[in-house]
C-alpha cells in the first residue's frame, strides 16, 4: 500500500512542489539578492515535501541555540530527505554545500547559485579551500550560518569518516559549531531507494562547541570531536 501511494500520489506531488515552489524561488532572486527570501521559500518546499510525503519531523535540544546566533551546522547524511528535515526545524538561515556537478543541471543549479549555496569541486583541493575561505567569509561578513555533511555524501549505514572542512570553516570564521544527527529518515527513504515511506523523523540538536581561539591545527582533533557528539546523538533513544 505504502509503495502504491509513494508512486501515485507522493512522488508527483513532490515533483509539482520542487517545480512550483523553485519557480518562486527564481523570481524572488531577481529582488532579492541577499538569499534571505530564497531561504524562507526553501523553508516551506521542505514542510511540504514532509507533509505530501506523510512524514512527520520532530526536533530535540533547539532549546541550546541561540536564534540570533551564527554557527557551522555539521550533520549526518542517509537520505535525500535529510534537508527537507533541516529546513523544516532549524531556525538559522543557512547555506549549504553542494556538488559543483549539481550546478550544471538545469533549473536546479540556477537555484543553488542565486540561492548563494556553496559548490563543492572535490576534485581541486584549490577550489575546495576556497569553498571554504568563502563560507567563513559568509559567516563573518553577513552573519549566516553553514550547514555542512562531513561524510561526503550520504552513506548506506552507520556514520561514515567526517572531512575536516566544516571545523576548519568555523575556526577561521570563529564560530561555534553543532553536532546535528538526523533519525529516521534513512528508514523512510533509504539511498538508492524511490519508495518513500510514512514515519517520523527526530532531528538532535548537541551542544553548541566554541572554537574562537582555536588555531586551524586544531581542526582534525575538533573532527573527531564532532564525530564522536554526531555518533552518540545518533544512538540516543
Amino acid at each position: 500500500m505504502s509503495l502504491l501511494r509513494s508512486a501515485l500520489f507522493s512522488t508527483p506531488l513532490i515533483a509539482l512542489c520542487t517545480i512550483f515552489m523553485g519557480t518562486l524561488s527564481l523570481i524572488a532572486s531577481f529582488f532579492d539578492r541577499t538569499g534571505k527570501s530564497q531561504h524562507a521559500l526553501a523553508r516551506v518546499w521542505g514542510k511540504m515535501l514532509l507533509a505530501v510525503s506523510f512524514m512527520r519531523v520532530s526536533v530535540v535540544g533547539l532549546e541550546k541555540l541561540d536564534p540570533r546566533g551564527t554557527y557551522v551546522f555539521v550533520v549526518n547524511h542517509g537520505s535525500f530527505m535529510d534537508i527537507p528535515a533541516l529546513l523544516a526545524t532549524l531556525p538559522q538561515e543557512f547555506r549549504f554545500f553542494a556538488k559543483k556537478g549539481l550546478y550544471s543541471i538545469p533549473f536546479l543549479g540556477t537555484h543553488l547559485r542565486r540561492a548563494g549555496h556553496l559548490p563543492v569541486d572535490r576534485s581541486s583541493p584549490r577550489a575546495s579551500l576556497k569553498s571554504m575561505m568563502e563560507a567563513a567569509r559568509i559567516i563573518g561578513g553577513r552573519g549566516i550560518s553553514v550547514l555542512n555533511f562531513p561524510e561526503g555524501g550520504r552513506s548506506e549505514a552507520g556514520l561514515r569518516e567526517f572531512k575536516e572542512g566544516p571545523a576548519y570553516i568555523a575556526i577561521k570564521a570563529g564560530v561555534p559549531v553543532v553536532p546535528v544527527a538526523i533519525v529516521g529518515a534513512r528508514e523512510l527513504l533509504p539511498m538508492g531507494s524511490g519508495h518513500l515511506k510514512s514515519g517520523r523523523i527526530v532531528v538532535r540538536v548537541g551542544d553548541p562547541i566554541p572554537t574562537e581561539g582555536m588555531e586551524a591545527a586544531a581542526r582534525l582533533e575538533l573532527t573527531q570531536r564532532l564525530h564522536e557528539r554526531v555518533s552518540q546523538l545518533m544512538s540516543m533513544r
